[in-house]
């Protein structure tokens, strides 16, 4: 496996069109569009009540044969996978595994992605890839189309993705953000970055009889500093030790291009091709926080920023740079779609030349029957068809909700932290 390094301080290169000022108008920058979801699933709870649920990522499997049965699979961390049908009801739940030892990690999924038509055990399936960032592995569960649910398929000797050992592990700096692709000559690979770094890596996917696993391609590591364009050096504010890592990852099967959401950073590109990063990353948008001045607080266990300092070199996105997909509406037409999280809001982007689009932001709305599905705040993962399913003729965009609503008190007073996934027809998202 070779290593690619980016240096450190890195004069940040702007593809035409990025990093658009926050305060930018027309419909790219100062116009946000609302939009609604159609259905929301039920709600999470990030309790002990709850099995320590949290939702964070979806993905979205269109059912080959007849789409009404098509599937929503996302993770929910420590409430390992769920499944959901398109009318938002939970189908099945997949518990993560347990900790090898009493003083180790239990799993915990983070991230989703899908493969179709993986060769295993002398048959084509289609495959859901999770990164369990408690274990620091991946794992696979095979989609049954006739039961309408997900096999574990992973191989009992799959590798740590990052760690050397188990102390390793337990320390957290693990699999992460997750993305699948398949290569022109077939061969399948996972891009996975690694929790509180700056690090990504590719892993090709293998066969062990009729299970799962995946060996180390390449890594990258992107930067932790920057060179502002005045000269003065500039990084992101982090928990003291860490560095600023990636989550949020798609890949183009159709140019082969990977696009990067470091967090507190801001949007890159950069091509994979046989599997391997080629070149250095670009810079598609920048946080509006890029070059702002920020102190981590030990009272507040939080960092806080100055404001007031802004040089100006931010772009429009308001970190975290969070989930990506991509809105395919043709072999290379359609929009990249980028969750904004730190203001509710969804910025869309063409797929061809990473200009800017428009913005969106999910908000209340009321249904025939009288009830009502609240907006999307703080949203990490996001994943869309452009496949028109029933309920959503334009295709179907889902969505994580942060801080789904109303709250639920429990029996002491005390609101209990909920989360759900929000389903939003697609058909806004056509220009």
């Amino acid at each position: 496996m070779r290593r690619l390094l980016i240096p450190a301080a890195l004069t940040v290169p702007l593809l035409l069109g990025a990093a658009v000022p926050a305060n930018a108008g027309g419909s790219a920058g100062g116009h946000t569009r609302a939009v609604r979801a159609v259905v929301e699933t039920p709600a999470l709870f990030d309790d002990e009540a709850g099995g320590d649920a949290d939702a964070d990522d979806p993905a979205i499997w269109v059912n080959p044969v007849d789409r009404a049965g098509s599937l929503v699979i996302a993770t929910a961390k420590n409430g390992g996978l769920r499944v959901y049908d398109l009318h938002g009801r939970q189908r099945q739940v997949i518990p993560t595994p347990p900790a090898p030892g009493p003083d180790d990690e239990s799993g915990r999924f983070n991230n989703v992605d899908l493969v179709e038509g993986f060769r295993l055990g002398g048959r084509r399936s289609d495959l859901a890839v999770v990164s369990d960032r408690g274990r620091d592995q991946l794992r696979f569960y095979r989609i049954d189309p006739a039961g309408r649910r997900l096999v574990d398929v992973t191989a009992p000797d799959v590798p740590y993705a990052f760690s050397r050992d188990q102390a390793e592990v337990n320390g957290q700096r693990t699999a992460y953000g997750l993305a699948t692709w398949v290569a022109p000559d077939g061969t399948v690979y996972v891009v996975v970055s690694r929790r509180s770094t700056p690090e990504v890596g590719i892993f090709r996917l293998v066969v062990r009889g009729d299970r799962v696993s995946y060996r180390p391609v390449d890594r990258l590591t992107l930067p932790a500093e920057f060179t502002l364009p005045n000269g003065t050096r500039w990084a992101p504010c982090a928990d003291p030790g860490d560095g600023p890592q990636v989550e949020g990852m798609v890949v183009d099967p159709a140019t082969g291009v990977a696009y990067l959401a470091q967090e507190t950073v801001g949007l890159w590109r950069i091509p994979v091709t046989g599997g391997r990063f080629r070149g250095q990353p670009t810079s598609v948008e920048r946080t509006r926080e890029y070059g702002v001045p920020a102190v981590f607080d030990v009272e507040q266990d939080d960092c806080v920023v100055d404001y007031a300092a802004d040089p100006g070199f931010g772009g429009r996105i308001a970190a975290d740079v969070e989930g990506l997909t991509i809105h395919r509406t043709g072999r290379l037409d359609g929009t990249l779609v980028v969750s904004s999280q730190g203001d509710d809001t969804f910025f869309t982007y063409d797929r061809r030349t990473n200009r800017p689009v428009a913005r969106f932001a999910v908000t209340d709305t009321r249904r025939p029957n009288g009830t009502e599905i609240d907006g999307v705040q703080e949203c990490d993962g996001a994943s869309v068809v452009f496949t028109p399913l029933p309920g959503f003729p334009g295709g179907l965009l889902v969505v994580h909700d942060g801080q789904n609503t109303p709250d639920v008190v429990d029996g002491d007073g005390e609101v209990r932290p909920n989360t759900n996934f929000k389903f939003l027809d697609a058909g806004f998202l056509r220009r």
